[in-house]
């Protein structure tokens, strides 16, 4: 059997899918420099759509999905769809698997870092209409994030990776 209708077929049915990642024509990343054939996966970013939602972390919400499953070799990054004209951002809480009672977040969150998920990474400043830098998963776990403008609303998700 011809294995291209096969990609198609998958690669169609995860664009369906909210949050969903769907690997490049090449097996690159998409948008993400190439890279032993991962997957691009673009988590959105908005306040006002996303409701709270338990995850293994806690109350989330914010963020779509708010629970990210990924493998590493993939990449994510945060595109805030918020068109009420709020910005966001997305901040790893580094060491963290549950999300703390009150924001960590200092004001070094508002600033674009790292692009590892293993970094102490943030998007900065994510005003509606834009998207972050693409954060490598290189290492399998979990790590959780909120946005330090919003974190107790509860604006707040979760990526594992394996």
């Amino acid at each position: 059997m011809n294995a291209r209708p096969l990609v198609l077929i998958v690669a169609l049915l995860a664009g369906c899918t909210p949050g969903a990642a769907v690997p490049s024509a090449g097996g690159g990343t998409p948008g993400g420099g190439g890279g032993g054939g991962g997957v691009a996966v673009t988590i959105d970013v908005n306040l006002t759509l996303h409701a709270p939602s338990n995850v293994p972390a806690g109350q989330a919400g914010g963020f779509a999905p708010a629970l990210t499953n990924v493998h590493v070799g993939d990449t994510v990054h945060f595109v805030n769809s918020d068109g009420t004209g709020i910005n966001h951002t997305a901040t790893l809480i580094p060491g963290a698997t549950t999300f703390p009672a009150g924001s960590p977040f200092t004001t070094s969150a508002q600033t674009r870092s790292g692009t590892n998920v293993t970094d102490n990474w943030s998007t900065g400043i994510l005003t509606p209409g834009s998207s972050s830098q693409n954060i490598a998963i290189t290492a399998a776990g979990t790590y959780v994030y909120g946005c330090f403008y919003h974190y107790g609303s509860p604006m707040r998700g979760e990526i594992v990776a394996q």
